[in-house]
């Protein structure tokens, strides 16, 4: 199998902006064919598809740049001229339009371009690399700015129709229309970009000792989540290209995603195409009678804080004895109004697949799926799902893998980097540890698991999933691992290995001098943010000089997983051994 090749960094990006290169156009790839569960895994091999001057692509170009979508106000776009000479201190003003080509995909996967001739970097949502087009600045920072997308001149390298109807508007898939493939080659080039910049670790040194190993894709690209959170709106949110189409100008209820940037308008989504199909059949359900008049419903309103529906929540699992889907339904209302609810009850309790119907209710302003209390409405309080042969059970609020075709994939990653003898003799710490999934899954070959984490429902979870599985050598402890004090550590005895999940922020530096003091010969970390995850690894491997703390890791491998496809969101997992 061959390895994808490195393509460093531009001179002139600020390295501060922690984005990454992405690389020239090459040819088009496949997929290497392997068992869907299997971890000696995927490598993008390159074929040779395309002569280097690509006639097709222009022919492409040219018969989408003729249908790109254009605003009323189009014909009145002015693009303002840039320098023609080099000019170091060109700031481009709010509200100016430039003519700009995408070079790469940076953080949270917005589109890096340069101002021509100046080489000032702004940043585009929704921009794809090699797609030419008219963006007007927005934000102006210390040293790059923001633009918003106008028109497309041009399209993007490996354009791919959007199979959503709700691509273009949706927060949510922001790289539908970008090949799966393509989507890859970004995501392991910002991982490797951040690792060198953020994480100090040099290129010579990822690719003499092959810690960068490949990313792993998702062998299942759509209705992959096992859990969505839609919300109740009193203002449904269209995008200008459809607001011809509501001449009353009435404002209606809507139920779906937030639209991008408002907390207050909700884009009314009928058909997710990342969830599962059992759960689109219910949510179409409760689309076509929630609306009804005559039941009295009313949505939430966030300015007011009057109205009864707030959030839907659907969360799929899987029986224990039959394989076959189980589906729980989450109302989050406002109060506690069963009667309200129950034609909506009725209704989706017909489907085969649903097995539970819960209600959480908030009665505070806040805009979180949490409720001060819980109601069963119909069926059964918590459903299942099965992990590495081990037997969960989920709650409404429970926290759980997203994605569990991937997460077997994601665990078995981390079990082979843990490197457990299996004769019962060691001792694991799992910091972060949230329902016990990744403890639990390892409990089998361990001597002792000790799990420590900050939500408690989340720790009561895990000590009723170690029972459920007859695992009686895992203790899960509540604490803020973020205020940890020089006492940490007095209650369990020296680990073998430490795996580490923090959430997106990272670890605390409190953690970090613990984790250097303790010197545990492994330690697996686990990261939704390879940002983070970069600067955490600098830490341990290369030390805290402001802290007067010595780093005492070396880093030996890196793997990225893809556990979201069509999104920007990054999967790390990384294995340091004590130097």
């Amino acid at each position: 199998m061959t390895k994808l090749p490195f393509y460093p960094k531009p001179k002139n990006t600020p390295s501060c902006l922690f984005l990454h290169h992405f690389p020239p156009r090459v040819p088009k790839t496949k997929m290497a064919t392997m068992p869907s569960h299997g971890l000696r895994l995927r490598h993008l091999t390159t074929t040779t598809t395309t002569t280097t001057t690509r006639p097709f692509l222009r022919t492409l170009r040219s018969s989408l740049s003729s249908q790109a979508s254009l605003p009323e106000d189009s014909a009145q776009v002015q693009v303002q001229q840039q320098p023609s000479k080099p000019n170091k201190s060109y700031f481009p003003k709010r509200g100016q339009t430039l003519e700009l080509v995408c070079e790469s995909l940076g953080f949270k996967g917005k589109g890096l371009c340069k101002v021509a001739d100046t080489g000032f970097v702004v940043m585009c949502d929704r921009a794809l690399p090699g797609e030419r087009f008219i963006g007007r600045v927005t934000r102006k920072k210390d040293n790059y700015a923001e633009v918003t997308k106008v028109k497309t001149i041009s399209p993007h390298w490996d354009f791919v129709d959007a199979p959503c109807e709700y691509a273009s508007y949706c927060g949510g898939c922001k790289t539908q229309n970008l090949s799966y493939e393509a989507q890859l080659r970004a995501k392991e080039q910002q991982v490797r970009e951040l690792v060198m910049h953020v994480g100090k670790f040099s290129c010579e040194e990822l690719e003499s000792l092959n810690i960068m190993k490949p990313i792993v894709p998702c062998d299942i690209q759509f209705h992959y989540r096992n859990k969505m959170e839609f919300s109740f709106g009193t203002q449904e949110w269209l995008p200008k290209e459809l607001l011809l189409e509501k001449q009353d100008g009435s404002e209606s209820y809507a139920l779906g995603l937030h639209a991008p940037g408002f907390f207050d308008k909700v884009l009314n989504v009928n058909k997710c195409l990342l969830q599962s199909e059992p759960a689109n059949m219910v949510l179409a359900a409760i689309q076509g009678c929630w609306r009804d008049p005559q039941l009295g419903i009313s949505a939430y309103n966030v300015h007011s804080h009057t109205g009864f529906l707030k959030h839907l929540m659907l969360r799929t699992g899987r029986d224990v004895k039959t394989g076959l889907p189980e589906l729980m339904v989450n109302f989050v209302t406002s109060s506690y109004k069963p009667e309200l609810l129950k034609p909506l009850v009725e209704k989706i309790s017909s489907i085969p697949d649903v097995v539970s119907v819960m209600n959480n209710v908030n009665s505070s302003i806040g805009n979180t799926s949490v409720g001060e209390e819980e109601y069963t409405l119909y069926g059964k309080s918590a459903i299942t799902e099965i992990l590495r042969g081990l037997t969960f059970q989920i709650s409404a609020n429970s926290f759980f893998q997203t994605n569990t075709h991937q997460a077997e994939v994601l665990y078995k990653l981390i079990e082979e980097c843990v490197g457990l003898r299996g004769d019962g003799s060691e001792i694991v710490l799992d910091l972060f540890c949230g329902t016990g999934t990744i403890g639990l899954t390892l409990a089998r070959k361990a001597r002792q698991v000790y799990g420590y984490e900050v939500v408690a429902q989340a720790i009561a979870d895990a000590c009723l999933n170690a029972k459920l599985n007859n695992i009686y050598n895992a203790t899960f402890v509540q604490g803020d691992l973020n205020k940890i004090d020089e006492s940490f550590g007095n209650n369990f005895p020296n680990p073998d290995v430490v795996i580490s999940d923090p959430n997106r922020p990272g670890m605390h530096m409190k953690l970090i001098k613990f984790l250097l003091k303790l010197k545990a010969p492994r330690i697996v970390y686990v990261s939704c943010n390879p940002a983070t995850c970069a600067r955490d690894l600098d830490y341990l491997c290369h030390g805290v000089k402001d802290k007067n703390l010595e780093g005492c890791y070396k880093l030996k491998s890196l793997q990225a997983v893809d556990m979201f496809p069509h999104t920007p969101h990054i999967e790390c997992v990384c294995l340091l051994e004590l130097c």
